[in-house]
């Protein structure tokens, strides 16, 4: 009888010591919203549009650029866009309450613009929600990776990244492609929610580039309803993780037309190519998080996809 209490208490103390110190991030318990109201354009009907930003508690009247506030590293796919003259507000991400706690809500949805004889656009856009900043107006579809900066200064070795979340997933097995330029198309597939926490180490050229290593990885993705779960763990994987079982392309480097954007020490906005991956015990300069009701390229996604999270923390 003695050995079985003790090895319970073995094991007991064994799953204590695996419990994560948990370091959240600020505003990461999406308790506290910036309300911004959008005049559009007459020529659209001029109506108001309610658009919200991750930042202590305020409440901003007018077509104004947002930047973060109140120590806020948190930005969101929500813009004001300005196109071709006309002004327009998009909001994917919100505040949802949930049993009176308020969480993030991010849906992929279709945002309609029509204009007799000027314009007429139809435009998939997807809740997301990052670290970083987004750089208003918006002027135009193109290149929307240059419009946000990813990532902030970071330099610590968590083990996971822990939230709270919930995917509600559309029964239909296809996905929306439309820029506002070229016409609508349907695609085969479900696309699917994403939360990933990556590491890297940058540094710039002579000429201003910015370059990387990928120091940690941790990404994942959902592809069908999942209900409300506590302390989710992400786990960060440290180097080179390409021949590792649990390994996918999309876990791969950032380079090319994937490669995020950020500012460099002229103040211009330019590509972070990640050139390879970095030792194993490298320390990262910076990190990126995202949490997304899409996974694939920007402008494609599935109607109605709805991602909730909720209490962001670095696990260690």
């Amino acid at each position: 009888m003695n050995r079985i209490i003790l090895s319970i208490i073995a094991s007991l103390s064994s799953i204590s010591s695996m419990a994560l110190t948990l370091e959240p991030i600020h505003f990461g318990d999406f308790s506290q919203w910036v309300t911004r109201d959008i005049t559009e354009s007459k020529v659209i009907g001029g109506n108001q549009k309610t658009i919200y930003e991750i930042a202590p508690t305020d409440h901003i009247v007018g077509n104004k650029p947002y930047v973060n506030a109140g120590g806020s590293p948190w930005a969101t796919s929500n813009v004001y866009a300005k196109v071709t003259g006309v002004v327009k507000g998009s909001n994917t991400v919100s505040p949802h309450d949930r049993n009176g706690d308020k969480c993030a809500k991010m849906v992929a949805k279709m945002e309609e613009v029509k204009v007799l004889g000027l314009i007429n656009m139809d435009v998939m856009v997807a809740g997301s929600i990052f670290l970083g900043r987004v750089f208003e107006p918006i002027s135009s579809t193109k290149n929307p990776y240059s419009k946000m900066e990813m990532g902030v200064p970071y330099t610590k070795r968590p083990k996971a990244l822990v939230y709270d979340f919930q995917v509600d997933m559309p029964e239909n097995d296809t996905r929306t492609k439309s820029t506002g330029f070229s016409s609508k198309k349907t695609l085969p597939g479900r696309d699917n929610a994403e939360v990933y926490v990556l590491l890297q180490k940058r540094w710039e050229d002579s000429n201003g580039k910015l370059y990387a290593q990928r120091v940690g990885t941790g990404r994942e993705r959902y592809a069908k309803s999942i209900p409300w779960t506590k302390g989710h763990e992400l786990p960060i994987h440290y180097g080179d993780i390409t021949r590792e079982p649990f390994y996918k392309p999309w876990m791969g480097l950032l380079s090319g037309e994937r490669a995020y954007h950020a500012r460099n020490s002229k103040g211009e906005i330019v590509p972070v190519e990640e050139v390879g991956w970095a030792p194993a015990d490298a320390v990262p300069t910076h990190v990126l998080v995202m949490a997304s009701s899409t996974c694939g390229e920007a402008f494609i996604g599935t109607e109605g996809l709805t991602l909730y999270i909720d209490n962001v923390a670095f696990g260690f």
